[in-house]
């Protein structure tokens, strides 16, 4: 029994499917190009509104608010502090896909992929109406934007309504466009139109630069800060604070290296002239403060350790800085603040909230509203021009950026931002010991080697680090000189390796800090009240 053959490929076939392929790939594009007005559209009319009112960056922003507790700490653990970046790249793609399909789906007569497009709008406008700061008026960008791309996408289709004649085989030879015909003519129309989407396109470039000149300009301002002359300087490090032992930390983290982890998609762009702190709740005197005001109080510099609570076991979450700022418990003193109010709630320029507790800004430690890090006026992404700094809490609970606003209140009746998604409420920093030198699954010995890291724990200071081998005795490591209970104290044990221990070997370190409280073995993870447990890594030993 002889199989039928399949009808034989003619030459007029192959030209058919390539034009079918090219209208395909012309649909797509289609959607790829209005869904780009879209964003491009809204982050132009951003400009009049918010920077963080286009919808890119307010959907951006909703998705770091509703994504679950394990989906920002598996962002932070893969990407670290890129994991703004990887967020930007992963909506941008879906946003690709998405519009791809939309304008595959769309028809004249049948406009599935506008559908898609409002739906889409939808959402953006939802997520720029949801932010903590957003007014009525944050709806504009999103709906003016998906406006445009809505009739975009209309016209690119139409202009290829013509191209979904039949072209398979056994089609009329007459309904197919000829070289000279409709064709051409479509691709012109496609061309003028998408050309237009283009226009449009560059001038939401231009409305960018707008926003940018602003950014430019605070940026030119720091440059030209001065910072306060300060007559209550930091202790000088003395000699032996810092072990300087090849690839160990530094004792004092400079401004390049120093972690940052917060929800800003967009770092707020604040001048010293638009700055300003507003006080009130429970307080008898509501005040508000300016830049000229809080430089008028006395300063002081101080070296503090600050770490997040999102740093797991053996992390690098933590960094060390000189920082100048003004005393909080000065300026609490004459806010005359109910003594039923045990929380600060502070809220930043891009509307991020942080409840922390008044003790712990009242208690003596050196709570301050910091202007400068590490000799310089704060870095942009480090809260200029004014943050705060609490020695001894994780920063999700003390360390705002770009501070604007304080509200006294108490724990039963506000939360804060991190709070109302579950993490804990006043956490204060866990002790924690790091093994710096040597790397995970490094080479070693025979002979004598160094193994050196970091403790911390703030507030209380550490008063013993130990490193142990594969379950072995615990070995006292030789601390470095203690700077302060509030920074990080750094450490190093010389480990005699011989030639019988060649092998897989385990180093594993614990601290003890300095309320005699040894540091927990019990692993837990960071979220809600930072990680617990000791960091182990394995290295091979060397014949």
């Amino acid at each position: 029994m002889t199989r039928p053959q399949e009808p034989a490929q003619t030459d007029a076939d192959r030209p058919r499917r390539g034009r079918r392929a090219a209208l395909l790939c012309a649909r797509a594009a289609t959607g790829i190009l209005a869904a780009g007005l879209v964003l491009g559209v809204g982050e132009l009319v951003s400009v009049a509104v918010a920077p963080n009112s286009s919808p890119f960056f307010a959907v951006g922003a909703t998705t770091v608010d509703r994504a679950p507790a394990w989906a920002r700490e598996f962002a932070i653990d893969t990407f670290a502090t890129n994991d703004k970046p990887a967020l930007f790249a992963g909506i941008a793609l879906v946003i690709v896909v998405l519009a791809a399909v939309a304008g595959l789906a769309e028809r004249p007569r049948r406009p599935a992929g506008s559908v898609m497009l409002f739906a889409g709008g939808a959402v953006g406008m939802y997520a720029a109406l949801t932010r903590p700061e957003a007014t009525a008026a944050w709806a504009a960008p999103t709906v003016v934007g998906v406006a445009a791309g809505i009739v975009a996408l209309r016209l690119m289709q139409k202009t290829l309504a013509h191209e979904s004649a039949p072209t398979g085989v056994g089609a009329d030879p007459a309904s197919l466009p000829t070289p000279g015909e409709r064709h051409g003519v479509s691709r012109r129309r496609f061309f003028a139109v998408s050309g237009a989407a283009a226009a449009v396109a560059v001038a939401a470039w231009a409305g960018g630069r707008s926003l940018g000149a602003h950014l430019r300009d605070v940026v030119a301002e720091r440059a030209h800060l001065r910072l306060p002359s300060v007559a209550d300087r930091a202790a000088p490090i003395p000699p032996g604070t810092d072990i300087d032992v090849p690839g160990s930390t530094s004792f004092i983290t400079p401004n390049p290296r120093f972690y940052r982890i917060d929800t800003a998609l967009q770092v707020p762009a604040v001048s010293t002239d638009e700055w300003q702190l507003r006080i009130h709740g429970m307080v008898g005197r509501e005040r508000t403060l300016d830049w000229d005001d809080l430089a008028a109080r006395t300063p002081v510099e101080r070296i503090i350790t600050l770490t997040c609570v999102s740093n797991e076991v053996g992390g690098s979450l933590a960094g060390n800085a000189t920082w100048i700022g003004y005393p909080m418990r000065d300026l609490i003193a004459e806010l005359d603040v109910d003594p039923e109010s045990d929380m600060l709630l502070s809220t930043s320029a891009d509307g991020f909230t942080v409840g922390t507790p008044v003790a712990s800004l009242t208690d003596g430690r050196d709570a301050m509203l910091a202007v400068a890090m590490n000799g310089a006026p704060l870095p942009l992404e480090h809260g200029y021009p004014v943050r705060q700094v609490v020695p001894g809490l994780y920063g999700f609970v003390s360390a705002t950026k770009w501070v604007v606003d304080w509200e006294f209140t108490r724990f039963d009746r506000a939360q804060a931002y991190w709070t109302r998604r579950g993490w804990g409420a006043k956490a204060p920093i866990k002790t924690a010991s790091r093994i710096d030198v040597p790397d995970a699954f490094a080479t070693v010995g025979p002979g004598r080697v160094r193994v050196a890291g970091t403790a911390w724990a703030q507030h209380r200071g550490i008063a013993a680090v130990e490193v142990r081998v594969d379950d072995g005795p615990w070995h006292p490591a030789t601390l470095a000189e203690e700077y302060s209970i509030d920074t990080w104290r750094q450490w190093f044990w010389d480990w005699d390796v011989a030639a019988a221990d060649a092998g897989s070997a385990t180093l594993q370190v614990r601290a003890t800090d300095g309320d005699g409280v040894v540091q927990t073995p019990e692993r837990t993870p960071p979220i809600p009240g930072g990680a617990t447990g000791w960091q182990s890594i394995v290295v091979t030993v060397r014949e």
